[in-house]
């Protein structure tokens, strides 16, 4: 919700921007230039974007106000109150334009001959195959929950969908239940096909049509099931018990989630007054929770894992990751990193490097100690597999694991768990601090000396992430910045400690310091009439003081081209505050993850890929790493890819603009930068 007045102040609320930005992925639903299989898939990505907003950011805001705060000036000038009424005025507005996307979507599906059929409109040659799918998958699975006056309302799994059910007894009362839908099935039920054509049910349809066969007890007239899922605060709340270990204050803080208040209520907007007004009672639903009318599905997110029914031509084409050019996975990686730097830009290049580095150590007798500091991993992670290898192999592992990672605390638990009892020595972060720094440092025993190999990384070491999700790791063996990442584990170990660090640039303590001193000697050079000119990529900038700062750049003349993905609350492109600045977001097949920071032109540039966006929690709250590039050629590659990226005219949309979203279009060759990146990765091969 963009105008032109609200473009007259010098921000924009952050949680408005993210609304913004999951309207992006909300286009790509509706981009007709989208395969229609993906559009799907699109959908449940802004579904489950949404859920994540709910259960974070709006029941932050609710706490405030539930608090009696305002907090005007944190919210870039809207009082938390009136805040939480336009965030819901937006996602009603949003949530019916999904509806519709999705009706549109599954009108082209026949096209193609794939038919979603519900309840109503099932054939007689599905019928026995649906009823003995219910009897022997479905019906094991369910939990059906009773209610009646008397009965006190369980509390409902956030962001799990229930079937409301109402049934109307023949003496005229009315019976309600709650059907839960289960998660341990696939929401999506693939039916014989027959005449060529494809046919998918629902979980929740099948169930409405065998809801006979689930209350065949109660003597009813009739029967109706709408759905109905409720959002939870997902802010963690410890308890103080000393006795207890970290992972287990963090292991109880997520079981308790369950139990958060709860922050937003959607259902079928067809269901009757009756059904609704009962279970919003039961529920305790208040006015400061967001409701929100919605179609006949909710939890759209698992349309992320719509099935593919095999039809590859509704799909992106498929990209395989490329080789590293000079790195081989059949050779030794230390040996190659001991002459020259190299990087990795996933998922054009395969992460596998990353694996073979770690496994590789895990063997090498000559390998002493292994540092690293993990996030998110994947559900089957083989960097914690060469971890625990490497670890009984005698190798001193030291694992940094970040337990509040949000919504992987339960994951990286559970791989704490086994990597201490693989003889890995954990290290749980830093108090009051979160380790979102992304780096590996391997001290190797090389001729009676210590001789360190690592990595550093803008994004996750997860295998999985990794295929869709396009980060840079650096490798090096650069004495220089590995001392630097060693120092930073020391930090760990004695944090009250504040080294010093000459090359990588840290926060909590040097980033908002080094970023301005950055910013400054563009200003010197632009004053001078030698064009200053800066270049970044990030997720995120809400910091009011780094905007300010690229503000006062923006008056002194620096031209800035900024790549934001998600919430961006600099205003750009207002007469004497920011003319000189340019904000894009795109939004594509991959996510776009990297953050890197380019200050200068060309070979004179200074050019750092770092873990941290510009946003007061990274610069301030958080252990983060930005790490400088000096290999000529490592460098050149960084500014090409980010060249490429700003040159989009498909997939990029201008930001923070009276029109909201719209798609940056231009006389120049068409240019979709990711699939450009790609070809960038093969010439290279090639060349």
């Amino acid at each position: 919700m963009i105008t032109n007045e609200s473009l007259n102040n010098s921000y924009i609320n952050r949680e408005i921007s993210w609304l913004q930005f999951n309207a992006r992925v909300l286009q790509e639903a509706s981009d007709e230039r989208v395969p229609l299989i993906e559009r799907l898939r699109f959908l449940g990505i802004f579904s489950n974007n949404l859920d994540e907003f709910f259960k974070v950011r709006y029941a932050t805001v609710k706490r405030i106000v539930e608090a009696g705060k305002g907090a005007k000036s944190e919210l870039g000038g809207i009082r938390a109150e009136e805040l939480l009424e336009i965030i819901t005025k937006i996602v009603i507005e949003q949530q019916t334009e999904s509806l519709e996307v999705l009706e549109a979507i599954e009108n082209r599906l026949k096209d193609e001959n794939i038919h979603i059929v519900d309840e109503t409109n099932i054939s007689w040659k599905h019928h026995d195959f649906i009823k003995k799918y219910f009897i022997q998958k479905v019906s094991p699975a369910l939990v059906t929950i009773i209610l009646n006056d008397l009965v006190t309302l369980p509390n409902l799994k956030d962001s799990a969908a229930y079937l409301a059910v109402r049934m109307v007894m023949n003496d005229d009362s009315n019976q309600f239940a709650l059907i839960e839908i289960p998660k341990s099935i696939n929401r999506f039920v693939e039916l014989p096909k027959y005449e060529g054509k494809d046919f998918i049910i629902m979980i929740d349809d099948l169930l409405r049509y065998c809801l006979s066969d689930i209350f065949n007890i109660f003597d009813y007239k009739s029967i109706s099931a709408h759905m109905v899922k409720i959002t939870r605060d997902a802010e963690l709340d410890f308890e103080s018990d000393l006795s207890k270990s970290f992972i287990e204050k963090i292991s109880d803080s997520v079981k308790h989630r369950q139990l958060g208040e709860p922050v937003r209520f959607v259902y079928d907007k067809t269901i009757e007054e009756v059904t609704l007004q009962f279970l919003m009672g039961k529920m305790g639903i208040t006015d400061t929770d967001s409701i929100i009318p919605g179609g006949r599905y909710h939890n759209r997110r698992d349309y992320m894992k719509f099935p593919s029914m095999g039809r590859q031509d509704l799909l992106y084409p498929k990209m395989e990751s490329l080789p590293i050019k000079g790195l081989s996975l059949e050779s030794s990686i230390f040996e190659a990193i001991a002459k020259k730097d190299y990087l990795l830009y996933a998922p054009y290049h395969t992460f596998s490097y990353v694996v073979k580095f770690l496994r590789e150590a895990a063997l090498d007798p000559k390998v002493k100690t292994i540092k690293i500091t993990i996030y998110r991993l994947a559900e089957i992670s083989h960097i914690a597999s060469s971890l625990i290898n490497a670890a009984i192999n005698g190798k001193s592992v030291t694992v940094s694991i970040e337990l509040q990672a949000r919504f992987d605390e339960e994951a990286n638990i559970n791989y704490a768990q086994q990597m201490q009892e693989g003889g890995v020595n954990l290290i749980f972060g830093v108090q009051g601090l979160k380790v979102h720094s992304k780096m590996c440092v391997i001290e190797r025993e090389e001729n009676k000396k210590i001789i360190r190999y690592g990595f550093i990384s803008t994004g996750n070491f997860n295998e999985s992430t990794a295929r869709i999700y396009t980060d840079y790791t650096l490798f090096t063996s650069n004495q220089n910045i590995l001392k630097d990442i060693t120092k930073v584990f020391m930090f760990f170990d004695t944090n009250y400690k504040i080294y010093r660090y000459k090359y990588i640039v840290t926060s909590p303590h040097y980033t908002k310091k080094a970023i301005f001193k950055f910013i400054d000697e563009q200003i010197i050079l632009a004053k001078a009439g030698m064009g200053g000119y800066i270049r970044l990529k990030m997720n995120s900038i809400t910091s009011y003081l780094v905007i300010d700062k690229l503000y006062e750049a923006s008056r002194a003349g620096v031209k800035i081209d900024m790549i934001v993905r998600g919430i961006c609350c600099l205003v750009p492109g207002i007469k004497g505050m920011s003319e000189n600045i340019e904000v894009i977001s795109i939004v594509d097949k991959f996510l776009e993850h990297p953050r890197v920071y380019i200050f200068g032109n060309d070979r004179d540039a200074k050019v750092y890929i770092s873990s941290a966006d510009w946003m007061t929690r990274n610069i301030d709250n958080r252990v983060e790493v930005s790490c400088p590039i000096y290999d000529v050629e490592i460098k050149k590659e960084i500014i090409d890819t980010f060249n490429i990226s700003w040159s989009d005219n498909v997939k990029a949309r201008l930001i923070n603009t009276p029109n909201e979203n719209e798609y940056r279009i231009n006389n120049n060759p068409k240019v979709r930068s990711q699939i450009a990146t790609y070809d960038y990765y093969l010439k290279k091969l090639e060349n």
